[in-house]
């Protein structure tokens, strides 16, 4: 394939990077240094993607992501893992796309490049799913993470001001369909500190016009988005922690999956070591030790997915070590 046609497969499929802006998507602007952090995520994100719908091989991809800066390389994968699956789904395509890319150094990134993934979902038609969706039986459900965030990203008056929710999602097929709503709220919560400029205050009365079953996931996607995106300094990230209540083990324990993710890839920064003393009072290390030595090493007996085991372990731990 030659350069021009790679160049043009990337102009045709990497979305404007005006979608990012803050003023745009009509989120709320708390001040130039969280719009200017949002948007560079944003930015950033789709740098990945433009990486993966250019690039020859994973490979090749990995050189322009490894440039980007420490604190955003991780959205960068994401975006590369969303434009590897959009390639895998269309016509002529190997579909091994992903696969490579995971191979590679997308490996160290597996949390984020499976939530890139459900973006992919979220935009394409669902008969080319079965093409793209991650088959981890524990891990698999960050797709739907990933998709619950586009949604609200994306379609934020429907999803978050009007609180749509899925009664019954049609992945995964071998279910349980009854998680898949839980899932989605845990990425629409991680999309509420963009919606709200990191924000804290207005993430809470956000969270609040939710039905009241729906806050510890909601809570959960906060936690993990505050800790891995930043954004807020230490005395807003106690607004969130105090106002959390009943739900501080869920607000934990979406900061500790954000320490695994960022220790995974060796990319912790230090507002990553802000949140989990404030929401996990434990340094980054140490909940990412937490998180991952709660994950489940052998299938669980009963309906509840292996996924929700993992997460009900580690928002435990955090009740019996009194952090809770």
């Amino acid at each position: 394939m030659t350069s021009v046609w790679r160049g043009l497969r990337r102009r045709i499929l990497t979305p404007s990077t005006s979608a990012t802006r803050l003023d745009v998507r009509g989120f709320h602007e708390k001040d130039a240094a969280s719009k200017e952090l949002l948007e560079t995520i944003g930015r950033t994100f789709l740098t990945g993607f433009s990486h993966a719908a250019e690039a020859r091989t994973a490979s090749e991809a990995e050189v322009g992501l490894e440039r980007v800066a420490m604190r955003f390389r991780g959205f960068a994968y994401e975006g590369a893992a969303m434009g590897f699956a959009i390639r895998d789904a269309m016509p002529f395509s190997r579909g091994d796309n992903v696969s490579r890319f995971l191979a590679g150094r997308g490996h160290w990134h597996l949390y984020m490049a499976y939530v890139g993934i459900g973006w992919a979902m979220a935009r394409l038609p669902r008969a080319r799913w079965s093409r793209v969706v991650p088959t981890d039986p524990v891990l698999r459900w960050l797709a739907l993470d990933g998709y619950g965030f586009h949604q609200a990203y994306f379609h934020t008056r429907r999803y978050v001001h009007e609180r749509y929710q899925h009664d019954r999602f049609p992945w995964p097929a071998d279910g349980p369909r009854w998680y898949a709503s839980r899932v989605l709220d845990q990425g629409v919560g991680r999309a509420l500190w963009f919606v709200c400029g990191t924000a804290p205050d207005l993430v809470v009365r956000t969270i609040e016009t939710f039905p009241r079953h729906r806050w510890p996931d909601l809570y959960s996607g906060a936690g993990l988005a505050a800790t891995y995106a930043g954004g807020a300094d230490e005395s807003e990230l106690r607004i969130l922690w105090d106002a959390a209540g009943e739900c501080r083990p869920q607000l934990a324990q979406g900061a500790a999956f954000a320490a695994a993710a960022r220790m995974r890839a060796d990319l912790v920064v230090p507002h990553n070591e802000v949140a989990a003393r404030v929401f996990c009072g434990m340094s980054t290390v140490e909940a990412a030790r937490l998180s991952d030595g709660n994950r489940p090493d052998a299938p669980v007996p009963g309906d509840e997915p292996a996924y929700e085991v993992w997460r009900r372990r580690i928002a435990n731990e955090f009740v019996s070590i009194g952090r809770c």
